[in-house]
């Protein structure tokens, strides 16, 4: 086949997943995986690398610099704060001038009992604390005006102490000071820099150095979060220096397995009435997605269902699109009801001197994506994740069901692909006296949906994530019968 075909192919595909103009989250993973394509670029199957091993990291003194990072109050900060905020840098490379920035949020509620959970966003290249911290989970959310906050009741903070890392350098106000450094960017040098970050916010932090440590995240999040687990295991047993006390991982909306992530957005498609019977019988009897031999006949099926699909938001296929993009002197805004324009008013507010200077960071045109060449993206996880499991790692993979992006059937096809037994079956779990979603538990692995929820779930459904986020703590399943 001509490499023009295979092309063409590509960003046919490309524009089928792709639902906005102004680059987020969602588009970052898209461009990805058409550059992998693109470059012919499927790697290993496998991330675990021999250079993975005994070395020594850089530590370097942390005295005094978690009161200096102490938040006293955000401008637009709503009444009522009731626990403790800190942000700054942590230099993980001090040739390179390297330095991550942070978000941490203790619980108003018996902190020093809480666990210690790291939030990454996706991407590849995208803001854990615009994204997570100021859309999705965090205490705060901001006004239509772009200059002031609402709370989230339903923030996980509630439930524990919880970090936000922008990651790699390059995203949003992390910074290196060696260009060059950008160059770098793939999934190995984001779990070593993120590393490097933990073992010297711990010392910065020494309260939690022994208190039980999960990490979640979404989407691309699919690679970094058990890549960044990965690594503390080998360094707990090799390095000598932090021990980081890891139980679990939870991951939303996983992109995890190229291969069967693929195949379940068109299943998927055809499952919600999006695509035609014809359409969808095209695709899965012509593209293989186990290779980049892209058929004519499968481009003219992907072509055609981008055009069956119409225009909808491709990450919420069910929610209303931003029609709106101007900043407005509107009511507060309220968690129940989430605005589909958001990403503007938090960009808006990043932007703003006051908020810079209240959160220690340096002078920055702050945006919640930076593009990278990223440099290397095995083709699937699941050998990390089975290798966590072994480990005795609890793993959670949860899904909003009205994701079409990473939808919940290639969450399922990728588990299968794992071939875990069942130890307890599929069955509904329970927010109030409402299905909020549902759960099975392999041996090791537990698969969770949350109904109603697109993907970025904490986003759609915060009282459901709320729980989803304490079940998962308490290592326990959700509810399973309603409750008042």
């Amino acid at each position: 086949m001509k490499i023009g075909v295979v092309i063409y192919a590509c960003v046919t595909l490309f524009a089928l997943l792709s639902a906005t103009s102004k680059a987020n989250q969602e588009d970052q993973l898209e461009e990805l995986i058409l550059s992998k394509r693109l470059k012919n670029k499927l790697l290993t199957s496998s991330w675990e690398e021999k250079d993975v091993s005994k070395q020594q990291y850089y530590v370097s003194s942390q005295e005094g610099l978690m009161q200096s990072d102490k938040i006293s109050a955000f401008p637009g900060q709503p009444y009522g704060v009731n626990f403790n905020q800190y942000s700054g840098y942590v230099t993980v490379d001090p040739n390179a001038g390297r330095a991550l920035f942070y978000y941490f949020v203790e619980s108003p509620y018996n902190p020093s009992t809480k666990p210690l959970v790291l939030w990454l966003n996706g991407g590849p290249g995208c803001s854990s604390f615009g994204y997570g911290a100021f859309q999705e989970l965090g205490p705060f959310r901001v006004n239509s005006n772009g200059k002031s906050l609402f709370l989230n009741e339903y923030a996980w903070n509630n439930v524990a102490n919880v970090l936000f890392l922008e990651s790699p350098a390059g995203v949003g106000f992390s910074y290196s000071n060696t260009s060059s450094d950008y160059d770098q960017a793939g999934d190995k040098f984001t779990a070593r820099d993120a590393y490097v970050f933990l073992i010297n916010w711990l010392e910065r932090f020494p309260q939690y150095k022994s208190r039980d440590f999960f990490i979640t995240g979404e989407s691309y999040a699919g690679h970094y979060v058990p890549q960044l687990a990965y690594n503390i295991l080998v360094q707990n047993i090799f390095s000598g220096q932090t021990i980081i006390n890891l139980k679990g991982i939870a991951i939303g909306n996983a992109w995890i397995d190229d291969e069967t992530s693929s195949e379940g957005i068109f299943d998927y498609l055809w499952t919600h009435a999006l695509i035609s019977d014809e359409t969808h019988s095209s695709i899965d009897k012509y593209c293989d997605f186990a290779t980049d031999n892209v058929s004519d006949v499968c481009v003219s099926a992907t072509r055609k269902a981008l055009q069956e699909k119409g225009k909808i938001d491709w990450y919420n296929i069910y929610a209303p699109l931003c029609r709106d993009t101007s900043l407005r002197n509107g009511p507060p805004g309220s968690v129940y009801n989430y605005d589909p324009c958001s990403d503007y008013y938090v960009e808006a507010y990043m932007n703003n001197p006051d908020v810079q200077l209240a959160l220690h960071a340096l002078p920055t045109n702050w945006t919640h994506c930076k593009d990278y060449n990223w440099t290397d993206s095995p083709s699937t996880i699941l050998p990390t994740i089975k290798d966590l499991i072994r480990f005795g790692i609890k793993v959670w993979i949860y899904s909003g069901d009205t994701d079409g992006r990473v939808p919940v059937t290639s969450s399922k096809y990728s588990i299968n692909r794992l071939n875990f037994p069942v130890e307890v079956p599929w069955r509904p779990w329970y927010s109030g006296n409402e299905v909020g979603g549902y759960v099975e538990q392999y041996k090791g692995l537990t698969i969770v949906t949350v109904r109603g929820a697109g993907h970025t779930v904490p986003s759609w459904q915060p009282a459901r994530a709320l729980i989803l986020i304490t079940s998962f703590l308490k290592r326990s399943a959700p509810p399973a019968s309603p409750w008042p």
